[in-house]
């Protein structure tokens, strides 16, 4: 079935297809928390965003896109609780390592063998992913950027006429279709939050990248750059 990022706990995973990646998302909890698996096509490596709760359901997913690889890593976007619920239970399982910002990794219960900042890279198998720090959520949030593979359109005599690949952005709680991420109504936090969302994201990405919140439904940077203004002036 076409990807449409619809899902609900209890629910099926969504499914996208990519050259090099094979994204799967699916919800767990009683919080509608989303979880995304990126598996690596040629290596079968796999990396876990956020841990959330339902391990017996999370540890299904790993299975569904595992072939004949295994998860290398489980990375937390930030240290609220709905979002790591299950990750003890995964990492006990699975043995990955374990990775998130390193401003909130001491209020993650299992303890972080990676911190991770800004500028970062990620490596899955044969596929890399960038942290892009977001800070105002949490202190340490962070969000994932993975972009497809420039393309050569058929008739260009060079690779100097590629297009660029698409980027897929894993974003946590800093950036839904709307708005950023709450900060509790404190105006530091969230010219904060914004300043960071509109420089390392907006400005650096297309329309065409494709935005996975931590709930909710799928965006693109197209949908909601229009809106930037108008969430600046209402300060949420």
């Amino acid at each position: 079935m076409p990807y449409d990022g619809d899902v609900r706990p209890g629910g099926p995973s969504a499914v996208r297809e990519l050259d090099e990646v094979v994204i799967r998302k699916a919800s767990v909890g009683p919080l509608d928390n989303n979880v995304y698996l990126v598996t690596c096509r040629t290596s079968r490596s796999q990396l876990l965003v956020d841990a959330a709760a339902d391990p017996d359901r999370l540890l299904e997913l790993i299975r569904d896109g595992s072939g004949a690889g295994r998860l290398s890593v489980v990375v937390t976007t930030h240290r609220h609780a709905d979002h790591h619920g299950a990750l003890e239970s995964v990492v006990a399982v699975t043995g990955a390592t374990t990775a998130a910002g390193a401003d909130d990794a001491a209020g993650i219960a299992v303890p972080t063998r990676r911190r991770l900042r800004h500028g970062d890279v990620l490596t899955v198998g044969h596929v890399m992913l960038e942290v892009i720090a977001l800070r105002g959520h949490t202190p340490g949030s962070v969000a994932l950027a993975y972009r497809e593979p420039d393309r050569v359109p058929g008739e260009a005599p060079s690779r100097s006429e590629a297009v660029p690949g698409r980027v897929h952005l894993f974003t946590g709680d800093s950036l839904f279709p709307g708005g950023v991420g709450n900060t509790q109504r404190d105006p530091e936090r969230f010219t904060q939050l914004l300043d960071d969302v509109t420089e390392r994201v907006f400005d650096r990405f297309d329309d065409r990248t494709r935005v996975y919140p931590g709930h909710g439904a799928d965006t693109t940077l197209g949908a909601e750059r229009p809106h930037l203004a108008q969430w600046r002036l209402r300060g949420w």
